[in-house]
């Protein structure tokens, strides 16, 4: 999709700037409204003010500051979730706990997020990539935000294997689990990897698209949530069953014949790093037969030349379905390119994978 369409042809985009700086509100506010297809229809200091304007202004676009008095930028970005979903951009700090808190917001159904400055000598990029985003956010479907039972394990369930994590060598009769997602992805990805069983014989690696020292925060994140053992990788890493692998911010993320991860910062791909066509590639060349790509949802083509390698060579493909695809981009362009041996909405995917990877026995039965 182009990153310069806008959701409503008959007017421009319309925003809510919800932060508790008025230095912020005055220049997030300038700035889009100096932008001919995006009008900002109102301002909030604090999430009660933000969520009475809501209702009142209709806004299509909200972006959102992390920390704010009396109601936080999380416990808002809930109710908006729970009583009128639309799209949501995070502003956070670039700190260990605004990334740990933006990851949450991300898994909660904020679209996007944005790095605040640290200066004023960088608040153009910043201004530019929240116009990039907003319009990017305007074409999200307000019905896939919305929260549904996809029947992940409770509490106690989680806890109990969290505790009782074990992994093993990959070997020649595994499966290679390779799962690529971008907007919406973190929220996918909580839905989905907690739902998958520990006793799988398979291994996985996780391409998200996120910057630099955002990614080992989603992998924190996973981690506590999953019964696989999630991490974020690092050069050297194996394959191993029981264990998933996130490529980090900032690098792509390849395997050697052997099963070793490789991370190296060649121009990025798409205009992303790391990007998942550049995993597939590097899998596609020594694992493909074995392979089970995973295409969730995110804007672009990221993932569809990978995906039909992958499927030209015997491995096995599923891409999300539109109707719960945050942005039905990437999945799109694998069905269009004739590589998706199965289109599943996000609930269906846990328990097809975890029928694939026990009936594989060197090929793939659905």
């Amino acid at each position: 999709m182009a990153t310069g369409m806008t959701a409503d042809v008959n007017g421009p985009i319309r925003v809510l700037v919800v932060d508790d700086s008025a230095y912020m509100r005055f220049t997030i506010t300038r700035y889009l409204n100096d932008v001919p297809d995006i009008q900002v229809v109102g301002t909030a200091r604090d999430g009660e003010e933000a969520l009475d304007m809501i209702s009142r202004l209709n806004p299509q676009v909200i972006t959102l500051d992390v920390e704010m008095p009396r109601l936080d930028g999380l416990s808002t970005l809930q109710e908006i979730m729970r009583i009128q979903p639309r799209p949501v951009i995070m502003l956070s700090s670039l700190t260990k706990e605004g990334a740990q808190e933006t990851v949450r917001a991300l898994t909660l159904g904020a679209v996007d997020f944005v790095a605040k400055p640290d200066s004023k000598a960088n608040i153009q990029v910043v201004m530019d990539e929240i116009v990039q985003k907003i319009r990017r956010a305007a074409q999200v479907k307000a019905r896939a935000l919305v929260q549904t039972d996809w029947s992940t394990p409770g509490s106690e369930e989680i806890l109990d294997r969290v505790s009782s994590k074990l992994t093993r060598p990959w070997q020649e009769s595994d499966v290679l689990i390779v799962i690529g997602a971008s907007t919406g992805g973190p929220r996918a990805l909580s839905a989905l990897i907690p739902a998958l069983p520990q006793n799988l014989n398979a291994a996985m690696l996780i391409v998200q698209h996120m910057p630099a020292g955002f990614t080992r925060s989603l992998a924190h994140r996973l981690d506590s949530l999953s019964a696989f053992r999630i991490k974020e990788a690092a050069p050297g890493d194996r394959l191993e069953v029981g264990l998933g692998l996130v490529a980090p911010g900032g690098f792509h993320l390849t395997l050697d014949a052997q099963g070793t991860v490789q991370l190296n910062q060649n121009p990025p791909v798409h205009g992303v790093r790391p990007a998942v066509d550049v995993t597939l590639l590097s899998v596609a060349q020594h694992f493909a037969s074995r392979t089970l790509a995973v295409i969730l949802t995110g804007m672009g083509n990221d993932g569809a030349n990978g995906a039909a390698l992958i499927h030209a060579a015997g491995g096995y493909v599923i891409a999300e379905d539109e109707t719960t695809a945050v942005v039905w981009g990437m999945p799109r362009s694998v069905v269009e390119a004739r590589a998706a041996n199965a289109v599943l909405p996000l609930s269906a995917m846990a328990a097809k994978i975890e029928h694939l990877v026990r009936q594989f026995n060197g090929g793939w039965r659905d």
